[in-house]
C-alpha cells in the first residue's frame, strides 16, 4: 500500500470515507479485495486479501 494519486488506468473506490486506487487490469484479476485494520499485542497494522491471496503467507502483518 502506498499513497498516490488517481490515473486514468485506475478503479477508485470509497470505503468507509477513504479513497482506495487499484490499476484496473488487476483489479479485474484480484477482485474481491478486502483492506482491514487490526490491533494486537505487538502493534497494529493493515491486512489485505484478494483472490491473488495465498493461504499461509503474511496476512498477520503489514509487509
Amino acid at each position: 500500500m502506498a499513497l498516490d494519486e488517481p490515473r486514468e488506468n485506475d478503479e477508485v473506490f470509497n470505503q468507509n470515507g477513504v479513497k482506495f486506487l487499484i490499476n484496473k487490469e488487476l483489479f479485474d484479476q484480484a477482485k474481491p479485495i478486502m483492506i482491514d485494520f487490526f490491533q494486537s499485542p505487538m502493534g497494529g497494522g493493515f491486512t489485505v486479501k484478494s483472490a491473488l491471496s495465498k493461504e499461509g503467507g503474511c496476512g498477520s502483518c503489514s509487509c
